[in-house]
């Protein structure tokens, strides 16, 4: 049975008019944070990399570099504490392409398309509920580092000034990796690709070790990776209170991020969504 010119017009006009606005967008997004973070109940394992990481890597690395680096562990906490915030946090943002792309894989994206939600929901949604995972992270590595003695100078402003900082970086590279999360193959194929971009930054820059220690090719790439400016950022704040042009190019790579990926990975996503 056909139908005619008006009534198809009239079906058009009526879908257009159940197109969400950005409140009941903004409204459908914080539903799809806060249903992410209800998983936790039944997998809160998904947690141990905020959780358990923090602690270990605090003890692990201080212990380990402390005596060798700074000649006692209270010496080095100022120099560590400040980098294993910004590996421990930077590092959690690789969760979110993982788990995106197993929600893709299980089918949990495709029953979204039958509610009447907005379809950036979810994606959008994910990448909110995540910052709460920064958010943990954060206040674990500096609640280790005090436990063992690290006291920042800087004062609890530009400490939390630092988190902020740390928290806003991550929340800009979990984008790079909800890309990888959309066009990816398999959450498997996610987090190896994460790994390999990711590690190499994080332990190739000066936050377990001064630059000036390294060979003089590494130098070279430690002065231009972008993790090494977010670490003296924060250890600027944290231990003397003082801001530095590392923030402001901490700041503006985070927007860069921001800028190319977000409309990369919304394309990506709206094409499959």
């Amino acid at each position: 049975m056909s139908i005619s010119r008006l009534e198809r017009q009239a079906l058009e006009s009526r879908a257009i008019s159940r197109r969400p606005s950005f409140g009941q967008t903004l409204h459908h997004t914080l539903m799809m944070a806060y249903r992410t973070l209800l998983r936790v109940r039944r997998t809160p394992e998904q947690w141990a990399d905020v959780t358990f990481q923090p602690i270990v890597f605090t003890l692990m690395f201080t212990y380990i570099f402390g005596g060798a680096i700074a000649g006692n562990v209270q010496n080095y906490l100022p120099l560590i504490i400040p980098g294993l915030l910004v590996m421990t946090v930077v590092t959690t943002s690789i969760q979110t392409g993982v788990q995106l792309r197993e929600d893709m894989d299980t089918g949990v994206f495709d029953r979204f398309k039958s509610l009447p939600i907005a379809r950036i929901a979810p994606l959008a949604g994910a990448l909110l509920a995540d910052t709460v995972r920064y958010l943990i992270a954060t206040v674990l590595t500096l609640a280790m580092g005090y436990l063992m003695g690290y006291r920042p100078e800087g004062g609890i402003a530009a400490v939390a000034l630092a988190a902020l900082l740390v928290i806003v970086s991550a929340w800009a590279v979990s984008w790079i990796f909800a890309f990888f999360g959309v066009v990816a193959r398999t959450a498997a194929s996610v987090q190896g690709l994460s790994m390999v971009i990711l590690f190499p930054l994080t332990f190739l820059s000066n936050a377990l070790v001064p630059a000036k220690t390294l060979p003089h090719i590494l130098q070279i790439f430690v002065r231009f990776n972008p993790i090494s400016h977010l670490v003296t950022a924060i250890r600027a704040l944290a231990n003397t209170g003082t801001v530095n042009g590392n923030l402001a190019v901490s700041l503006i790579g985070a927007a860069v991020i921001v800028l190319i990926f977000a409309p990369l990975t919304v394309r990506a996503y709206m094409r499959k969504a």
